[in-house]
């Protein structure tokens, strides 16, 4: 019998910082594979179609490095700034790049899940915007015998030819909370309703997202499937709450097992992080903060009150440490050996870092709102996350409460067993075999 083949989008695969959609698609490959399926993955790195196919393997690992390196980008020539003007509404083709496993990956291994075969486009993502904004439809594309299903894990104006297409929609926080965004909210509009007409299956991440999404765009409920997630954690990158992590911890942050709260997720509005600093300080506990996560859009007034007036701090801001993007497996030791993780988020499609705390066994104080609640049921404490004397009560009570603290870290891990891999696995099969008829 022949294998299932499915395409991926590795959109957010190749971002040069970790994100909630990269760890979907990590995970959405795996789990192709773990149900007897083949993948196929199709980049948007650049990548000339006359480039000989020796050469394409090191080409692809070099460009991708400079993709991960902002300030390093290659300089373009005129002749390819004039191609990628050029938006036609024929299709287009990706080049293939043979893997021969001789390139040592390394720190790009992430980016580049196993596939059965890869292939890119220069620009296929930024070109694909431009061609929707000017025809109102997606661009397509093709591919040399076509995966039965095409899988893009974000909304992107893309169609493979000869596919069944399906669409991630993770959230739609452009239009519920446009103020919290910078995306062109009508393109934005205009791509989901046409994917919600036209795609051959629509998913998502948690029923608050699906709710969401019906009563934006009116559209039915069998519309759309919700598969949930999964954790994105392996073996190999957790280490056990003991002896040897409280060294590493020690040795390369100067904190005590336990001895920290922690936040991770990117610094913008959505996350919240200038109300949980208010919080914090506002609790006055003395266990020090630890926030993880690169400053994005409008990062600066949520880190306000971490500096005071002429060069001076505030009192209480020393116990707040700020440390930018790590790579994956330190993260995840970070939040293994915290007090809890402080994540009181605005909105949440489905909100991997806490599912990924309460797997690791850390206590969770997060919000009451979006997805957040079916996340985590009885196995964290809720706040209402615009309420900061509110937050800074509950802070102050997970901080000195042993005994709560033990309860969630033992409900943690049963909670998310909900969103195992194994759950993940039979609903994304049930779902192209839907898609199939």
């Amino acid at each position: 019998m022949t294998k299932l083949r499915v395409g991926v989008d590795g959109y957010n695969l190749a971002l040069p910082a970790g994100t909630g959609v990269a760890s979907y698609g990590r995970v959405l490959c795996r789990a192709i594979g773990a149900i007897g399926g083949e993948v196929d993955i199709v980049y948007g790195i650049s990548m000339a179609a006359d480039t000989p196919a020796h050469m394409r393997e090191a080409l692809f690992y070099s460009r991708l490095g400079e993709q991960l390196s902002p300030g390093q980008r290659p300089r373009m020539t005129l002749k390819r700034r004039l191609t990628r003007m050029m938006v036609l509404p024929t299709a287009r083709r990706p080049v293939e790049v043979p893997l021969s496993g001789k390139v040592i990956a390394g720190d790009f291994a992430e980016k580049v899940p196993p596939a059965q075969r890869i292939f890119t486009r220069s620009g296929l993502f930024e070109t694909s915007i431009r061609h929707f904004k000017r025809y109102g439809r997606p661009m397509r594309i093709e591919l040399p015998e076509p995966p039965a299903i095409m899988h893009w894990t974000y909304p992107v104006p893309v169609e493979l030819k000869g596919a069944r297409n399906v669409y991630t929609l993770h959230d739609i926080v452009p239009l519920l909370m446009p103020y919290a965004s910078l995306e062109d909210k009508a393109y934005y509009q205009n791509l989901l309703r046409w994917q919600l007409e036209n795609a051959d299956g629509v998913c998502t991440v948690s029923e608050a997202s699906r709710r969401d999404i019906e009563q934006m765009f009116s559209v039915s409920g069998d519309r759309i499937e919700n598969l949930y997630q999964a954790a994105d954690l392996r073996a190999d990158e957790v280490m056990p709450a003991g002896e040897e992590l409280a060294q590493w911890l020690n040795r390369l942050f100067d904190l005590d097992l336990h001895g920290y709260l922690i936040f991770a997720g990117a610094i913008e509005p959505k996350k919240n992080v200038g109300r949980l600093i208010e919080a914090y300080l506002q609790s006055g506990v003395e266990t020090p903060l630890v926030i993880v996560g690169r400053e994005g859009w409008r990062a600066e007034p949520e880190l306000r009150l971490l500096h005071g007036g002429n060069g001076t701090q505030l009192k209480g801001a020393t116990r707040i440490r700020r440390i930018d993007y790590l790579p994956r497996a330190q993260l995840l030791r970070l939040i293994r050996g915290a007090r809890a993780m402080l994540f009181p988020s605005l909105y949440e499609g489905f909100g991997l870092p806490v599912l990924e705390a309460m797997a690791l066994g850390a206590p969770v104080l997060t919000s009451r709102v979006s997805s957040l609640p079916e996340v985590v049921g009885d196995a964290a404490m809720q706040v209402d996350p615009y309420d900061v004397d509110a937050m800074a009560e509950a802070i102050r009570k997970l901080d000195g409460d042993s005994a709560l603290r033990k309860r969630f870290s033992g409900l943690g891990p049963m909670q998310s067993e909900r969103f195992s891999p194994a759950n993940f696995e039979r609903r994304l099969t049930e779902f192209y075999r839907k898609i199939l008829g």
